[in-house]
């Protein structure tokens, strides 16, 4: 095995490309994304791929919780979309804070959002809004995953969402990963003290290509095959005393499950899905992936859709991305709703902060942490409603202030799950899944 600088080789073959896919903010800073993983077999190289992944940090040995059976899909607008453009304009303030969208009335009396969100304003009954969250400024989707600043998390280590809900679901349906991260892995999709076998599987990868048994291969071999593995990983669990072939051996039994059943390899071939539908989700293929996963299983799947770091031509980027976010956003909340899965189904769609209610000198707006919006559908709860106010031009809480992390534990009590539960964290500290788990019992039934 000889390791690069950025690659690491297995065979001479590239396996595992340590920098990733980037994505650029304001601050100039590369964000990496889900790790890039060589296609060179079939099912190992599935196990190769989970098992690359974790193999920075060991898994959780914590006893096993309750399962829950609810799902959600956790929609991040990277680099902070505009609130005062979205879901809480200001047609009163001064021109230089209202900028140049006008709000349209929904089918909820009193409730108005953007004029380029038609599709959402005719549903909102299906749908409801926080106008009141105050957040931080900073480029990360740990705050809105996990409860916790990015900050706090590089030393804390807090588990996100869907790594919680992975821990929750155990291996109740071994066929299909419990967390799917679309966007792959960054600060808020890692499992923190978790332990590697709940991070996300992130089917972008290269490695997870190839999703089908090898050719000559059947299902009688391929369990020989298993046995002949597991054989092989009893004799290294005997040499590691460290706790980390406990997570290898969930992803080696996960690989091996995904291709057997093939589940996994169904949900995201869109080719599967009616040819209307498809239609319907042009250029959104992420959206209806999510919800054919959630479909299949998967108790939470994380994607990121957009670039909302509009310090200039703010209205011009967003006259372009707003229609098909709207389309994104209607289009999987009334499939939800067609499929009778809106009840288990919770969707969220925010990012990390909000934008300054004054329009700057380029036309543009730039972060704003003291308040922001989100979106939030679906998983039961009492929808048709706009939950707390920003003040008169949109610059801060004027009432109901709310933070992620309650947003959060509303979330997560809609999925049966407390968010005041505790695991234990790298030192054997019971840590509460969030600090600040005051619910919006406006949302909850």
């Amino acid at each position: 095995m000889n390791v690069g600088a950025h690659s690491l080789f297995i065979g001479g073959n590239p396996m595992l490309n340590l920098l990733g896919s980037a994505q650029k903010f304001c601050d100039g800073i590369s964000r990496r994304s889900f790790l890039k993983i060589g296609a060179f077999g079939a099912g190992l190289t599935l196990a190769d791929m989970l098992r690359a992944k974790a193999m920075a940090t060991p898994v959780a040995n914590a006893p096993r919780s309750p399962t829950t059976t609810k799902s959600a899909i956790m929609i991040y607008l990277p680099g902070g979309p505009s609130h005062m453009d979205m879901y809480d304009l200001k047609p009163d303030a001064p021109m230089e804070y209202r900028g140049e969208f006008r709000p349209i009335q929904t089918n909820v009396p009193g409730v108005q959002i953007s004029e380029h969100f038609p599709r959402q304003a005719r549903m909102w009954d299906k749908l409801a809004c926080v106008r009141s969250i105050v957040s931080v400024d900073e480029h990360s989707d740990s705050l809105v995953m996990t409860g916790y600043s990015d900050q706090t998390n590089r030393v804390a280590h807090h588990p996100g969402f869907g790594s919680v809900v992975s821990r929750l679901r155990g291996n109740a349906n071994a066929d299909i990963p419990p967390f799917v991260g679309l966007y792959g892995m960054t600060l808020g999709n890692e499992p923190g003290y978790l332990g590697v076998a709940h991070r996300p599987f992130t089917p972008g990868s290269a490695g997870t290509a190839n999703l089908n048994l090898p050719g000559g291969v059947d299902i009688s071999r391929n369990h020989d095959r298993r046995q002949l593995l597991a054989n092989f990983d009893s004799l290294r669990r005997d040499l590691d005393a460290t706790g980390t072939m406990a997570g290898m051996d969930t992803f080696n039994q996960r690989a091996f499950d995904m291709v057997a059943s093939g589940a996994t390899r169904r949900a995201l071939d869109l080719s599967n899905e009616d040819v209307r539908t498809r239609d319907r989700y042009r250029g959104l293929d992420v959206f209806l992936t999510a919800r054919r996963l959630v479909e299949s299983g998967v108790g939470c799947v994380t994607l990121a859709y957009g670039g909302w770091d509009t310090h200039d031509r703010n209205f011009i980027q967003l006259r372009n991305q707003l229609p098909e976010l709207d389309r994104g956003i209607a289009n999987l909340v009334q499939d939800l709703h067609d499929r009778g899965m809106d009840r288990d189904t919770t969707v969220i769609v925010w990012g990390e902060f909000g934008r300054t209610p004054r329009v700057n000198g380029g036309a543009g707006r730039d972060h704003w942490a003291p308040v922001m919006s989100c979106m939030i559908a679906g998983g039961g709860m009492r929808m048709g409603q706009a939950i707390g106010a920003s003040s008169a031009r949109g610059e801060y809480p004027r009432d109901r202030r709310t933070t992620p992390s309650q947003i959060l534990s509303t979330i997560y009590r809609a999925m049966g799950i407390d968010p005041a539960m505790t695991f234990p964290n790298q030192s054997g500290r019971p840590m509460y899944i969030l600090d600040d788990r005051e619910p919006l019992n406006e949302l909850l039934s």
